[in-house]
């Protein structure tokens, strides 16, 4: 029972990705990009919750690391996609009728990212490439917030989306959240990170989400370029 326990709590992360994709389309109608960020949370926090509780009772399995993806691949991937499609079939500019379905571009790439992320042996402490929870995050936030313009700006929409589905199968080095002790030395990109988000919490207050993921961003690539000299 307990090896099983954390492919319990995946479970909970692929029906909040499930939700998440039902509630975007439902946008489409009524505009409202609240419920599906909420569920991309709520799927993020299980996605933690479940590598924490393998590591705690030491359940690692093969089936485990598989059911993650797929659930992932859900919440992480098609979700995000269905908020692009959602924001873009509810512009009234003048758009062609399959642009909508260019968001479909992020579930592609993402599983392309986590198939990648499966056989790759280098992501043991890092990652090469944009983590599929951090591009849901930030589509997820940039519907909530920012919807009204993006709505609009379908291009600009398209474009930031493949923008961030390259960056996802790309080989840029992303830090990781994983403390392995709560020392500075050793942890200062997460610590210059976590005091950073504090500070856009305060400033944008429920608008910071995609300014924090830029901010991942920005500072893996910064700690990448400093690592190499």
């Amino acid at each position: 029972m307990k090896k099983h326990f954390p492919n319990f709590i995946t479970c909970f992360n692929l029906i909040c990705g499930c939700f998440a994709v039902f509630f975007s389309f439902k946008a489409i109608m009524f505009g409202d990009f609240s419920i599906p960020l909420y569920f991309i949370l709520a799927a993020a926090l299980f996605d933690f919750l479940d590598g924490l509780a393998a590591r705690l009772l030491k359940a690692y399995s093969d089936m485990g690391k598989q059911l993650d993806s797929l659930a992932d691949m859900i919440s992480f991937g098609l979700a995000p996609g269905a908020l692009i499609v959602a924001m873009i079939g509810r512009t009234a500019v003048e758009v062609p009728d399959w642009l909508p379905f260019v968001g479909f571009i992020i579930p592609v790439f993402s599983a392309w990212r986590l198939a990648k992320f499966n056989i790759d042996e280098r992501q043991a402490t890092g990652f090469l490439g944009l983590p599929t929870p951090a591009n849901a995050l930030f589509f997820g936030g940039l519907a909530y917030s920012y919807s009204v313009f993006f709505i609009e700006q379908p291009y600009w929409l398209i474009g930031i989306a493949v923008f961030f589905s390259i960056l996802l199968v790309s080989n840029v080095p992303m830090f990781s959240l994983k403390f392995k002790n709560l020392k500075l030395k050793g942890n200062e990109i997460r610590y210059t990170f976590l005091l950073c988000a504090l500070l856009l919490i305060i400033i944008l207050k429920q608008d910071a989400l995609p300014a924090i993921i830029l901010l991942y961003i920005l500072l893996s690539v910064i700690s990448a370029i400093l690592c190499r000299k």
